[in-house]
C-alpha cells in the first residue's frame, strides 16, 4: 500500500516570500519514496544541526503550490540523529525538573518501567488545548511544572516529555508530521507530532496528546491510540539554516513562509491524503 499526501499552500497576499517545506523522513513504518513539487521550482536546502534535507520554493504570488508526498509501507527505521541531544531553549531542562525526572526514573523497577514512569507523570500536568501563551514562552530552559494543570497542544506536552526523558538520561527524539483520523476522511488541519524512545536497544512510539483528546491519562506506548494514519515530515527541536538567516526556529513540520528577518510564519494550507495500491513498476522498484 502506498500513502500519498498533497499540502497545498494558498499564495500569499504580499507576495515574494519564500516556502520552506519539510521532505519527509523514514520510520520503522513507512518510507518515502517520491517528493515533488507542483506550481514552482525548488532547490535543496540543509538544516545545520541535524542534516536534514528541506525545500527552499520560490513560489509565484499568485499561484497555489502543491507539495506532494509519497510512502511505501515499511521502513528501515527512525533516524539516528533523532535521539541525538542539542541543548537550545526548546530542549534544555530547568534544575528542578531535571531532579524530579531523576526522581522517577530512581524510583521504577527498570529502564522501561521509568519512562513510562515519566511519560504517565507529564500526562498528568497536561489538559489538550492550544493556549494563547505557551508554557515556556519567553524562557531560556523548559521549566518545571511543579503543580496544577497546564494547558498545552502536542508541542508543548512532548516538549516537555523530551526535557523529562533526556534529564532522566533516556534517549528521546521529537517527530513532526501529519495524522489524519480516520474520520475525518483523509484530511487534516494542521501538523501533529510525537515521542520516540530508544532503551536497550527498543524503539517505543509515545503520543500523549491523542489519549488525553480521548479522555485518558493512561498512556500506552505505541502511535495512533485515535484511529488513524500518519507519516513523518522532520524531526528535532531549535533548527537552523544559516543560507535563510534562520537561526533557533522550533520545528519544521509543514510549509512555512520565510520571512525577511529570518522568522518563519504558518501558511494557508490545504492537506490530503489517499492510499492506492503500487503498479507494477512501483512493485518491481
Amino acid at each position: 500500500m502506498l500513502t500519498h499526501v498533497t499540502v497545498t499552500v494558498a499564495p500569499d497576499e504580499n507576495g515574494g516570500l519564500r516556502l520552506l517545506a519539510p521532505i519527509g523522513l523514514p520510520t520503522p513504518h513507512q518510507v518515502p519514496v517520491r517528493f515533488a513539487v507542483e506550481g514552482a521550482d525548488f532547490e535543496l536546502i540543509g538544516e545545520v544541526t541535524t542534516g536534514q534535507m528541506a525545500a527552499l520554493v520560490s513560489p509565484d504570488p499568485a499561484t497555489p503550490v502543491t507539495f506532494s508526498y509519497t510512502f511505501a509501507e515499511g521502513g528501515p527505521g527512525y533516524p539516528d540523529g533523532l535521539f541525538r541531544p542539542r541543548p537550545n531553549r526548546y530542549t534544555k531542562a530547568a534544575d528542578a525538573l531535571v531532579r524530579d525526572a531523576r526522581r522517577l526514573a530512581d524510583g521504577a523497577r527498570d529502564g522501561h518501567a521509568a519512562i513510562e514512569a515519566i511519560v504517565n507523570d507529564v500526562a498528568e500536568k497536561f489538559v489538550y488545548g492550544h493556549p494563547d501563551v505557551r508554557f515556556n514562552d519567553g524562557l531560556e530552559e523548559i521549566p518545571y511544572l511543579s503543580c496544577g494543570v497546564t494547558e498545552g497542544s502536542c508541542v508543548d506536552i512532548n516538549t516537555y516529555l523530551i526535557a523529562c526523558l533526556r534529564a532522566a538520561g533516556f534517549e528521546a527524539g521529537y517527530m513532526t508530521g501529519y495524522f489524519f483520523p480516520d474520520e475525518k476522511n483523509g484530511c487534516c488541519d494542521d501538523m501533529h507530532c510525537w515521542v520516540v524512545t530508544r532503551h536497550n536497544g527498543v524503539v517505543l512510539e509515545w503520543d500523549i496528546a491523542h489519549h488525553l483528546k480521548m479522555g485518558t491519562r493512561e498512556i500506552c506506548c505505541g502511535l495512533n491510540p485515535r484511529p488513524g494514519c500518519r507519516v513523518a515530515m522532520a524531526h528535532s527541536m531549535g533548527l537552523a539554516f544559516p543560507q535563510l538567516g534562520i537561526a533557533g526556529t522550533k520545528l519544521i513540520a509543514e510549509p512555512n513562509w520565510v520571512n525577511g528577518d529570518g522568522t518563519l510564519s504558518r501558511a494557508a494550507l490545504d492537506i490530503r491524503m489517499q492510499k492506492t495500491q503500487p503498479d507494477a513498476s512501483e512493485v518491481a522498484a
